[in-house]
């Protein structure tokens, strides 16, 4: 009859534990001095040895013929232990034997000395699972014991175990066994019972069980189906444990990683229909991106930490298109998404939520996503559109020409202009112009045909005056200015990164007709503004209205004044003349 690895395989001395030297020495040497303790709690999560250690240290101290501290497994006292036959060893589970009178029937037999065997052994395991009253009468006889009694306790939840009980036994705490402790494990026992197992099957069986002896012979079991010279390899291991469904959630969080909203949903939909549940798709997204976040924080040691249901290349690749702070971010709102899907009406609506933020940061409104969009600017990366959805921001308008007859207001500011390069002819008689005020003169009714001004033949029609811009532009060709130049690359980059460069106060650009300098002196403007998301629009924009392709160059500082084209020869003297003549409707600014 075949027997299953794990029993098969269970230790048969101490120096046969894997992974727990630090409690087989310390047993060893109390069974070799005779120093035993009347109870012992072995404390460790499953499968790290507490129940193997705790039938070993019952049959050393019942061996007739003890070998430095282990059991010779030949004697009549080890024989019986083994085979079940001396009832004075005995294994209490107490998860299902868990009352106030299973435990008195232990107490009414201990008072008898054993029959066949020096000392009688009481092995409880999951003793967490006592009742108060199971514990209270299990500390009557731990107080005072008689001497041929021991008390073996063993329990995978120590915070449980009153203190009262952990106060009068020796407590050995067991250690998650390492990978590369079981992996090795692992290769022995195959080669004995003739199963291929190559390396990188050992190593992932390894991870997977979690630093747990029993449940990496039980996955070696199911994976090498009984033996027979079958190879296991990684491709195995995940087909044959159902992992392969771990390959849909790394394809979910490359949508993730190019915001594709639409694939994700598509790619989860085919999920649901095929029966994966939900609760399950949330932890293996989970269990994938905290492996690229230990990848990422701990590339050197962090392959131990891995929990194995991912192979390196996927890890690779999906790791070069996060970052730590997003990856928390990530991780922190699957953690959530899976907590709340044990109370959830619908757990398919809550998982699409949770991929929407994760394919598109804005729609997450968290502190954390906050923090990872600033990390990342901080970092110099491309920059990332806000959390939520904000009112677009106002943008300056060149100003309108004031009606010919509604004057302006006088309490509006005017528009700040920008002082003349010092090398720019000034106007003739500009001064003394800007010193008339327009709304003084009769007002002008709109019926009422306008005169031509002078230097313009007649019969020609006189051009409707335009609204005056808030800066002149520079005389290059095909240029229209910095406003007029933001005006247009609106919806070609971001709103986010547009309402940073059109802020005048800080960024102001200017061209000269090579290249398009940007001058700013905050390092967050420099950062969006040196991106490629808005270099290259920027680039293309300016070949388009110029005709020649042009580079885009970032400086520190405050932006020169921008060049002001001289006017037309005559223009300032026709202009006087009108003016004289009464035609006071013009502003000139």
């Amino acid at each position: 009859m075949y027997q299953a690895l794990y029993r098969k395989w269970r230790s048969k001395t101490f120096d046969q534990v894997v992974g727990q030297d630090h409690v087989t020495q310390t047993l060893k040497r109390q069974v070799a001095t005779g120093r035993l303790s009347h109870a012992y709690l072995f404390t460790g999560t499953r499968g790290t040895g507490k129940t193997s250690c705790a039938k070993l240290l019952a049959r050393a101290v019942n061996c007739e013929n003890p070998q430095a501290g282990n059991p010779c497994n030949v004697c009549p006292s080890c024989q019986g232990i083994l085979n079940g036959s001396i009832l004075d060893v005995l294994e209490l589970d107490a998860a299902s034997n868990n009352g106030v009178d299973d435990i008195r029937a232990i107490l009414d037999e201990a008072v008898y000395t054993p029959a066949t065997v020096k000392k009688r052994v009481y092995i409880i395991d999951e003793v967490h699972m006592l009742s108060n009253q199971a514990f209270n009468a299990l500390l009557q006889i731990l107080e005072e014991p008689p001497e041929h009694l021991m008390f073996i306790l063993a329990t995978t939840e120590v915070h449980k175990v009153l203190a009262t009980i952990k106060s009068r036994c020796q407590q050995f705490a067991f250690k998650r066994i390492h990978p590369s402790d079981i992996a090795t494990h692992l290769l022995r026992i195959s080669k004995e019972e003739g199963i291929g197992l190559t390396d990188g099957g050992a190593a992932l069986i390894a991870r997977l069980a979690d630093g747990g002896m029993r449940d990496a012979l039980s996955l070696l079991d199911q994976c090498s189906g009984g033996g027979n010279g079958t190879a296991v390899d990684e491709e195995r291991v995940l087909s044959s444990l159902g992992l392969a469904g771990n390959l849909e959630a790394a394809a979910l969080l490359q949508n993730a990683a190019d915001g594709d909203i639409a694939a994700a949903l598509e790619r989860l939909d085919k999920l649901y229909a095929n029966g994966k549940e939900m609760t399950a798709l949330a932890g293996e997204l989970s269990a994938l991106v905290r492996d690229l976040l230990v990848r990422k924080t701990a590339p050197k040691t962090g392959a131990a930490l891995m929990t194995g249901g991912f192979d390196g290349e996927t890890l690779k690749k999906l790791s070069a298109r996060f970052d730590v702070a997003r990856l928390a971010q990530m991780l922190n709102r699957l953690q959530k998404t899976a907590a709340d899907l044990t109370r959830s009406a619908n757990r398919r609506t809550d998982i699409e939520l949770c991929l929407l933020t994760l394919c598109d940061p804005t729609l997450d409104g968290s502190v954390a996503s906050l923090s990872a969009r600033i990390a990342r600017l901080e970092q110099g990366g491309a920059p990332v559109p806000a959390p939520a959805p904000q009112a677009a921001p106002v943008q300056k308008q060149p100003q309108a020409a004031v009606p010919r007859d509604e004057p302006p207001l006088p309490e509006e500011p005017p528009l700040p202009e920008e002082p003349p390069l010092l090398d720019a002819p000034p106007l003739p008689d500009a001064p003394p112009m800007r010193n008339e005020i327009p709304w003084e003169a009769p007002p002008v009714q709109r019926e009422e045909p306008q005169p031509a001004p002078l230097g313009h033949p007649a019969g020609e029609s006189r051009p409707e005056p335009s609204p005056a811009p808030q800066t002149a532009p520079t005389n290059v060709p095909g240029w229209p200015g910095w406003p007029a130049f933001l005006a247009q690359l609106k919806g070609m980059i971001s709103l986010s990164d547009y309402s940073m460069i059109n802020n005048p106060a800080m960024a102001e650009g200017r061209f000269d007709g090579r290249k398009l300098t940007i001058w700013t002196t905050f390092e967050v403007v420099k950062k969006i503004a040196s991106s490629p998301a808005v270099t290259q629009p920027m680039a293309q924009l300016c070949q388009q209205l110029t005709g020649v392709a042009h580079q885009v160059e970032i400086r520190d500082g405050q932006a020169p004044p921008e060049e002001i084209p001289a006017a037309p020869p005559g223009a300032v003297d026709a202009l006087d003349e009108f003016v004289a003549r009464g035609g006071s409707n013009i502003t000139v600014e």
